[in-house]
């Protein structure tokens, strides 16, 4: 394990205070990543760190995948998790995951477009500025979670 995945590992499982492990361990999570993308591995074994019962499939052809969850194109971002009929796209922190599943609210899933420096999987950067957005099934999006610097 290289040094960044393991500053990922252990600040994913000191936030399984936070959510419970009973709430993560319950949830099955599938990630579909690009079999050579360090940064997917990274948010992979957060999630698994957290307390998820985690399986991740190497996925050749994501963009097919992204359309068949009919992630909008300006949504998609590095990975794409499945987890209790959500789509997490991209480098959503934990504690956006965790109250998706607390909350369930009707919608298709979160992203996070692109790849934030910061965010979870991409580098621990406390300047980390960018948004989780909730998308609906018909493809409209809005702010869910704002990720800013901490102080």
């Amino acid at each position: 394990m290289r040094r960044r995945e393991f500053l990922f590992s252990v600040a994913a499982a000191g936030a399984i205070g936070l959510i419970g492990p009973a709430q993560a361990a319950n949830e099955k999570m599938i990630v579909y990543k690009d079999p050579n993308c360090g940064c997917c591995r990274a948010w992979a074994e957060a999630m698994k760190a957290a307390g998820f019962s985690v399986t991740t499939e190497e996925a050749v052809d994501l963009a097919a995948l992204k359309g068949r969850y009919a992630i909008p194109a300006e949504m998609q971002g590095c990975h794409t998790a499945i987890v209790a009929d959500y789509y997490v796209e991209g480098h959503v922190p934990l504690d956006a995951v965790t109250r998706l599943l607390a909350e369930r609210p009707d919608i298709a899933g979160l992203a996070v477009p692109g790849m934030p420096e910061g965010s979870l999987g991409m580098g621990d950067d406390p300047r980390a500025s960018y948004d989780v957005f909730a998308v609906s099934r018909d493809g409209s999006s809005a702010v869910y979670q704002a990720v800013r610097p901490k102080s």
